[in-house]
């Protein structure tokens, strides 16, 4: 069984197991690159700059934001993949620097590769 995990990366503890993918387009404010252990930073899996721009964190725009958005990972399943093809070989937590924990990209992106996994 696949598992997958969110994490603000503020908050990140050092992993126990599985696999670690930063998830943002833009590397995180004030994170140095070395503070946290990565096995992907995956910059093309995040929405679109124009996407994020207009959601805005905006939880009165996030059904509109997640079909947006699963219409851009529907267009780019090179950017998804590597995602699915490490869930599929156990836990994967997602990294997001969101403030927001229920209305963000990570979260979006989880139920959609959850979709794919089954």
């Amino acid at each position: 069984m696949s598992t997958i995990n969110l994490s603000r990366v503020y908050d990140h503890e050092p992993r126990v197991d599985g696999k670690a993918f930063l998830v943002e387009r833009l590397w995180p404010r004030g994170v140095r690159k070395d503070a946290i252990e990565l096995d992907g930073w995956l910059r093309d899996v995040a929405p679109s700059r124009e996407l994020r721009k207009w959601f805005s964190h905006d939880p009165a725009l996030w059904e509109e934001f997640r079909r947006r958005y699963f219409a851009e990972l529907d267009a780019h399943p090179q950017s998804w993949q590597p995602l699915v093809q490490a869930a599929a070989g156990g836990t994967v937590t997602l990294l997001y620097s969101s403030r927001d924990q229920e209305h963000n990209n990570a979260v979006a992106l989880r139920d959609y590769l959850l979709s794919h996994l089954k």
